[in-house]
């Protein structure tokens, strides 16, 4: 392991044998592209120290023409925002005392005291940042708000004052609301926008140097396209967020809205592995990524996931690993007790939303690649 001037402990690349030592996890993601579970895809591996794979696989779409995807090529991560990005500025803000897990959210947002109906609802009081991030909220999994909220601040809005659908704190529902609610709220706490913290404190301390929201216009060709959507935006969807909230809110959320390489995701993931050094403290990154205690039977941390039965990790992550899936095919997942992470991006949303064949095909991948290293 070596280490660059900023602190970060650097991954030690070793290829070599990669082919070889991982041929059975590399054939089920191709199988997977010839039985068109998704077009594209990239890979990056590390384990005890060493990124131990770094490949890419198939075509930007099932064209015959369309180009091929590099290691270094950046995917639409999705819902993976919501670990790489937000809960870890939580992470950060809670660590330096500016975020307290358990203070109401409305303390921070009082908009979110009133309902959609201008209705006051007691419970409301009682949401706290933890129930956010442990999507213990009460709040709804998913609305369309994109369909009422033409700007930002009507779609902000529009999830400040989103209903409850059960009483705070009685039962986990993963919520994208919950998570625009959680990111506008830190931006608040740290009085600054969620892209421009992350880049300072999280992606350029990390050396991510493909890591961003918004990529530019000139780096969209380059970027595996999510959809086709003939009913929204009207357009192929290619460098600019696949979530539909995610767009009116400009492209900077909560809950979607990063776009990453594999690579970037495996130094990301080695640095919690490592104590969350130089972002974060050992006891902050223990804190965040144990599973819960309520409500019973979540398979929530803060923020991230932990393996269920089954799991899309697979059944060989142990009970302190910790990860997370993205909408249009993408996940991190990570092995404390192995010292593994596993970057799998795709683009499984392209054309459409309707082939779901990814939740078979990624917990495969996932034993295959453990299987490899025992």
């Amino acid at each position: 392991m070596s280490i660059v001037p900023n602190g970060t402990s650097t991954l030690v690349p070793a290829l070599k044998y990669q082919d070889q030592a991982f041929s059975s996890a590399f054939s089920v993601l191709r199988e997977a592209i010839e039985q068109r579970a998704f077009p594209a895809a990239c890979v990056a591996i590390a384990h005890q120290n060493h990124l131990v794979a770094l490949k890419s696989f198939g075509r930007f779409t099932y064209d015959a023409d369309s180009p091929a995807p590099s290691p270094a090529s950046v995917f639409d991560l999705a819902s993976v925002t919501k670990v790489v990005a937000t809960t870890t500025m939580a992470m950060i803000l809670y660590e330096r005392g500016l975020l307290e897990l358990d203070a109401t959210v409305a303390g921070t947002v009082p908009e979110f005291l009133a309902d959609s109906c201008g209705q006051a609802d007691s419970r409301r009081r009682d949401v706290t940042f933890r129930m956010l991030l442990a999507h213990s909220s009460g709040l709804p999994a998913y609305e369309k708000l994109f369909l009422k909220a033409r700007s930002r601040e009507e779609l902000l809005r529009a999830a400040f004052t989103t209903s409850l659908s059960a009483d705070p704190g009685t039962r986990a529902e993963y919520s994208d609301i919950g998570f625009i609610l959680l990111g506008a709220a830190l931006e608040r706490i740290a009085n600054e926008s969620l892209d421009a913290f992350c880049q300072r404190e999280i992606f350029g301390t990390l050396a991510m140097s493909h890591t961003t929201l918004n990529p530019s216009v000139d780096a969209r060709g380059k970027i595996p396209p999510t959809a086709d959507d003939r009913t929204f935006r009207h357009k192929v969807i290619q460098g600019e967020v696949q979530d539909e909230n995610a767009f009116v809110l400009g492209g900077v959320a909560g809950h979607a809205g990063l776009f990453s390489t594999a690579e970037d995701l495996t130094r990301f993931a080695h640095a919690l592995l490592h104590g969350g050094r130089p972002i974060l403290g050992p006891k902050t990154v223990a804190l965040f990524t144990a599973r819960q205690v309520a409500p019973a039977g979540t398979s929530r941390a803060l923020g991230w996931d932990t393996p269920s039965t089954p799991s899309q990790s697979g059944k060989h992550f142990g009970r302190s690993s910790f990860g997370h899936l993205g909408y249009t095919g993408t996940s991190l997942w990570s092995d404390p007790e192995r010292q593994l992470s596993i970057a799998l991006l795709t683009n499984r949303t392209w054309p459409d939303c309707a082939n779901q064949a990814i939740k078979q095909v990624r917990p495969r991948f996932h034993d295959a690649v453990v299987e490899a290293l025992m």
